[in-house]
């Protein structure tokens, strides 16, 4: 089995045993932001100077992941809980799920899937940025409350566990590009082992709520994240853009910054309202995984081909 098969399979797994064994993974849960930023520096250390000129001079991508996510997701989260009927808190984390920045763990998703990373960095950098605005204006627009964000709070944190550990991955490829390139071939594997361990605290930190939940807000998590990832792909067909950016997009527009949603949620609403969130993390880490895994293996194909 391949090993862009074998994460998805393992991914569903350490769910498992996180729902059965919460314990197990519960002293992991302080070291998530050290460990998401260790992928991060992973992702970092395989980029080069050049790939950020190249997405400099192509912006295009950029805004059009960003008006593709901002616009999808929370429309989509509005539609979906009225046409499921869902209780108004779960309809409003539902809502709070689509108007947040893109999830940092896409990146991981997008290396796997052999897709653009420097694209990927740029798209979650700048949806952050905008989401500073962006999330309670868009969470006001289709729920009616008053939520506010942090925003500096918020700033500083993707700073710290995303743009700084990528900008030390960067310069220790400039540094040290013959011992990168020596070691590269482990860092897919580590990347895997490190957002599994993830996975398995984030199920494990919901693992009592998951417990209690109804069919109909399962079904719409599920719905939410297939309507962003076939948006953002097949919004970047329309736009004629190449199939490694036409999988970035679907990835950055799919994949949601659930946990910051989880804590506006509790914060600002109510604790159900973080509920929809919790949910969100482990499905979108899952469908992104097997979505990944597809668009690996058919990549090594064809280029075998």
């Amino acid at each position: 089995m391949s090993r862009t098969l074998i994460f998805p399979v393992a991914a569903i797994l350490v769910s498992l045993l996180a729902l059965r064994l919460p314990g197990l993974f519960a002293p992991l849960g302080a070291w998530v932001t050290p460990l998401l930023a260790a992928v991060m520096f992973l992702m970092g250390v395989k980029l080069t100077i050049a790939d950020f000129r190249r997405v400099a001079r192509r912006p295009a991508p950029v805004l059009a992941g960003i008006v593709l996510h901002y616009a999808i997701m929370p429309a989509a989260a509005w539609l979906i809980a009225r046409l499921l009927h869902l209780p108004p808190l779960l309809g409003a984390g539902l809502i709070l799920v689509g108007s947040v920045a893109s999830g940092t763990a896409s990146t991981v998703m997008v290396f796997l899937a052999r897709g653009d990373v420097a694209l990927s960095v740029s798209i979650g950098a700048v949806s952050t940025l905008i989401g500073v605005v962006a999330t309670p204006v868009l969470t006001r627009l289709y729920v009616s409350a008053d939520v506010a964000v942090h925003g500096w709070a918020m700033l500083l944190g993707i700073v710290e566990v995303v743009a700084l550990p990528v900008l030390a991955g960067v310069v220790v490829n400039r540094l040290a590009s013959r011992l990168v390139e020596r070691l590269s071939p482990a860092f897919p594997v580590l990347s895997m082992v490190v957002v599994l361990l993830i996975i398995g605290v984030v199920v494990a930190s919901a693992h009592a709520a998951i417990g209690t939940v109804e069919p109909a807000l399962l079904l719409a998590v599920a719905l939410h994240n297939g309507i962003g990832l076939l948006g953002g792909y097949w919004g970047g067909r329309a736009l004629g853009f190449d199939e490694a950016v036409c999988r970035t997009l679907a990835l950055e527009v799919g994949m949601q910054n659930s946990g910051l949603a989880a804590a506006l949620a509790r914060s600002y609403v109510a604790p159900l309202a973080a509920l929809p969130a919790a949910l969100f993390s482990v499905w979108h880490n899952l469908s992104g995984s097997v979505l990944a895994a597809w668009w690996g293996r058919t990549s090594k194909s064809q280029s075998a081909d």
